[in-house]
């Protein structure tokens, strides 16, 4: 392991545990309800952070593979709001990446969570029935590929950090699980029934 990899497991990994015991994600997708309600919450997430680190790298060939917003939009349609709606949902106010190191620092977050993510995925399908072709796709990340995609990260990462700034790595690394346990954990978000009928109330980040 390099040792940007081995600071970041090293120095995250408060943060990483935060998310994991306030999150609470096996109660989070009990229900079909409950379930939507955080996917809504991970689009708003996803929603802020892509544009911008697409705007700090300018490698499309590095980061479109990575994109998940699409497959959040694809879930929260098949388990029932339309485009408008789903448009609407709230976004938190992030601190956004501003050069390749806090870039990566985030990056490190957003795709640890696809390892996590097929145990997650697996755990929906036999709870809710949902699959990466149904309702599951965000969670399924990169399917088989998942692993492959992550060595390909980290061998990556190690040469951004080799010339860039590995505090500023690792801080934004932190700075990224805390702003998701923030968002990700603050009230749900009403989602109205049907497709997109009704108001969807912008929550407020909590803390």
């Amino acid at each position: 392991m390099s040792d940007i990899l081995e600071r970041l497991r090293a120095e995250t990994r408060a943060a990483h545990e935060a998310i994991e015991r306030d999150l609470a994600w096996e109660t989070r997708v009990a229900t079909r309800e409950g379930y939507r309600a955080l996917l809504a919450r991970f689009w708003g997430f996803h929603a802020e952070l892509e544009s911008a680190l697409a705007a700090v790298l300018h490698d499309d060939a590095f980061l479109d593979p990575r994109r998940r917003l699409a497959h959040l939009a694809a879930d929260l349609r098949f388990l029932g709001l339309d485009d408008a709606a789903i448009a609407a949902l709230p976004r938190p106010h992030l601190a956004l990446p501003r050069d390749r190191d806090e870039a990566f620092g985030t990056l490190y977050v957003l795709e640890g969570s696809t390892l996590g993510g097929q145990v997650i995925a697996k755990h929906i399908g036999r709870q809710l029935g949902l699959n990466s072709e149904g309702g599951c796709r965000y969670y399924a990340a990169h399917g088989r590929e998942t692993g492959a995609m992550w060595k390909a990260f980290r061998l990556r990462l190690t040469e951004e950090a080799a010339r860039g700034t590995p505090e500023t790595i690792v801080a934004a690394a932190i700075k990224t699980f805390d702003a998701m346990r923030h968002w990700l954990c603050a009230a749900p978000v009403p989602i109205p029934d049907g497709k997109g009928r009704g108001p969807v109330a912008k929550v407020s980040q909590r803390g």
